[in-house]
């Protein structure tokens, strides 16, 4: 018995190795990916030195009760993102990757959306309705994140709790 619960442990212990190798091979970086890399990262750096400055101070203003110049904030890099969406959409995609990419930009969408929709609730005064938004961007960005997770970006990774 002793005996056949240890080839059954080693013949697990191989398969998790053999998973480990395939899964750290398909996540490893191609040079398809590190040339899209290489053109988005980029793009997305200019976006998030923007969201620097449109968002700048604008979870103060929220604890201060400015909202509605906080939602005038939210619009403002809204249309950052709608912009640098498009510009993401236009670079060609590594073929392997292209239902990832695919993904990645829809929630991207989302996260467009999201922020438009927080700009409408801080405009309208509707705080508690802005934190539910903030809690759905955060989900969101993270879901983004993940989607990309193989191309290990730095400016690409969406961090929306850096303002809100």
């Amino acid at each position: 018995m002793l005996a056949m619960a240890r080839g059954l442990f080693g013949c697990a212990a191989v398969v998790c190795l053999l998973f480990a190798i395939v899964a750290a091979g398909s996540f490893a970086a191609t040079p398809e990916r590190e040339e899209y890399k290489a053109q988005v990262e980029p793009i997305c750096k200019a976006n998030t030195k923007a969201n620097e400055q449109i968002l700048g101070g604008v979870r103060k203003q929220v604890k201060e009760g400015k909202l509605k110049p906080a939602g005038a904030q939210f619009a403002k890099a809204a249309k950052a993102l709608k912009k640098t969406r498009g510009q993401l959409l236009a670079v060609p995609q590594p073929a392997a990757d292209k239902a990832r990419l695919a993904k990645w930009l829809s929630y991207v969408k989302e996260e467009v959306s999201l922020f438009e929709t927080m700009a409408s609730k801080l405009k309208a005064e509707d705080k508690p309705g802005a934190n539910q938004t903030v809690s759905k961007l955060l989900r969101t960005a993270n879901k983004a994140n993940l989607e990309v997770l193989p191309f290990e970006f730095k400016y690409c990774r969406f961090e929306p709790s850096r303002f809100t």
